[in-house]
């Protein structure tokens, strides 16, 4: 069995100039159309909720890599 320290990943401070980056590298994904609409996200979590084992939709992100939702 797997021991517990006690701590949890919400007990680490935040690194701002990282969660800054990540912010401006979303608002870019948003402003360049790299999203996945919502009515598709919420199919497909329906179907997930229902069991299925369905693949993410796919989803364009910057640097190229293809985010699947």
């Amino acid at each position: 069995m797997t021991e517990t320290t006690g701590r949890s990943i919400f007990d680490t401070p935040p690194d701002r100039a990282v969660e800054a980056r990540l912010d401006a590298e979303a608002e870019a994904d948003c402003a360049a159309g790299r999203t996945v609409p919502h009515e598709r996200v919420r199919e497909w979590l329906a179907r997930l909720a229902k069991g299925e084992k369905v693949p993410p939709s796919e989803g364009r992100r910057g640097g190229g890599a293809t985010l699947r939702f």
